[in-house]
């Protein structure tokens, strides 16, 4: 495994969920998620990006062993974008039909984290 790739897949989550969760569709996330402002901004920080930064390592290191030595960037990619979807987004929007949850909620987060996934791969095949 290569530590360095999968700390760099790991950190991709970051540089991607600060322009997902920001100027892109930050405003509509806090709207249909039901976030203020303000519970943003008094945050633990330390919690929740010291928490979100294990749980993207813990995934980079997973998916890591799942790929293997022998894919490309391309084929990295292929797969994060097939198990972000498939896997994260498609359980996402079972438990979101239940909770009856919007659907704009689903894009987004399911989206983040079908990008996430293909981020990760593509830079743990690219890099190994």
């Amino acid at each position: 495994m290569n530590w360095f790739a999968v700390i760099a897949a790991a950190l991709s989550s970051f540089v991607l969920g600060g322009l997902w969760y920001g100027p892109l569709f930050g405003n509509a996330w806090m709207k249909v998620a039901g976030v203020t402002a303000e519970q943003v901004k008094n945050g633990n920080k330390a919690l929740i990006f010291g928490g979100s930064f294990v749980l993207a390592l813990i995934s980079a290191i997973a998916f890591s062993f799942m790929l293997g030595n022998q894919e490309t960037a391309v084929t990295g990619a292929l797969y994060g974008a097939l198990g972000g979807f498939c896997f994260v987004a498609a359980s996402f929007g079972s438990t979101y039909l239940f909770e009856h949850k919007p659907l704009s909620l689903w894009l987004i987060n399911g989206g983040y984290r079908t990008v996430q996934f293909t981020l990760i791969g593509l830079i743990l095949g690219a890099w190994h």
